[in-house]
């Protein structure tokens, strides 16, 4: 079952997909005699209403809807919180210095996420920004502390989404270098990466939040795609497109970590709540005229198309626009 949100009318409204095309979930209920449908995705989830909604969906008629015309928010607008798994690809893992043997989260705002078709807006100080194809998993209940098995019953469904990230923000205004001096040295400053030598006490630290959180930069969607409709998330192959032209061609198998892998660790440090989403890592491997993949899109001076497919979950498409005001 695939299900997603448009503004329909001045609101928020849920949609279905039925027969290969998006109709009203309201609609559904409606002729199903099912009463009112669920208001939002986060009340549909909360509520446990998917029974109810496969059988308006089974039951059920609506006009579709013209989905080219469509005006489509992120499929789950309002998380708790998005989390977001960096260098979980082993394609680029492979460069690091140390492997903490754990995924290594950060956050993306809420406010960040928009729709299929939307924008993807540059500003000139953004600087080097790239997109970044992903799986992500909504989360279906309350967790805390679950193991990998519990972990693959918490999810909701799956969808699709860009983790854009500007590396000009990260490194020019959400990182900053120390040299500490040798008494206030400890063996976790310097422990995760190589030393150039004795004297070298430098320590590091990015706060991936402008670069990772800023406004437009979590398209996602369009649609979610129920679980029970997903047989195996860590091998799920994923296409990148710019333009119309091939720029990545990777597969979810690629991941250092395993979905239920993530969330059970997620879960160790965060209770996740019914609605919260978890990106699982970039699909890096390039092609064509693209040898390193997403990292050769610089959207700061390319504008054009970014298209993402993962396999049996949709199409997800967003404009570049520049806005050098």
């Amino acid at each position: 079952m695939k299900l997603g949100t448009i503004n329909h009318q001045g609101r928020p409204a849920l949609v279905a997909q039925k027969d290969g095309k998006p109709v009203l979930l309201s609609a559904l209920y409606a002729s199903a005699g099912l009463g009112e449908a669920p208001r939002s995705m986060l009340d549909l989830i909360e509520e446990g209403r998917l029974a109810e909604v496969r059988a308006a969906l089974d039951k059920g008629t609506a006009e579709p809807l013209d989905e080219a015309a469509l005006d489509w928010l992120p499929p789950q607008p309002r998380p708790s919180k998005v989390l977001g798994v960096a260098f979980n690809n082993m394609g680029i893992r492979k460069s690091a210095h140390r492997d903490p043997g754990v995924p290594n989260f950060f956050l993306k705002a809420p406010s960040c996420l928009t729709g299929h078709n939307k924008p993807i807006i540059m500003e000139e100080h953004f600087g080097e920004t790239i997109p970044e194809l992903e799986l992500a998993a909504v989360i279906g209940k309350r967790c805390r502390k679950v193991s990998v098995e519990e972990a693959k019953d918490a999810i909701f469904g799956f969808t699709i989404t860009n983790d854009v990230t500007s590396h000009g923000l990260k490194f020019g205004l959400d990182s900053i270098a120390t040299t500490r001096e040798k008494d206030l040295i400890r063996p976790h400053h310097l422990a995760w990466r190589n030393r150039k030598g004795e004297d070298d006490n430098d320590v590091y630290f990015v706060y991936h939040t402008r670069s990772k959180a800023t406004d437009t930069f979590g398209p996602m969607g369009p649609w979610i795609t129920t679980a029970d409709e997903v047989e195996n998330p860590d091998s799920l192959e994923v296409k990148g497109w710019f333009d119309g032209e091939p720029f990545a061609v990777d597969s979810t198998a690629s991941y250092r970590f395993k979905v239920a892998e993530v969330i059970a660790e997620a879960s160790r440090y965060f209770t996740l709540e019914p609605g919260d989403i978890i990106c699982f890592g970039t699909s890096a491997k390039g092609v064509g005229n693209f040898p390193n993949g997403h990292r050769s899109v610089n959207m700061h001076k390319l504008s054009g198309v970014i298209d993402i497919e993962i396999e049996g979950l949709g199409h997800l498409s967003n404009p570049v626009v520049h806005d050098w005001k």
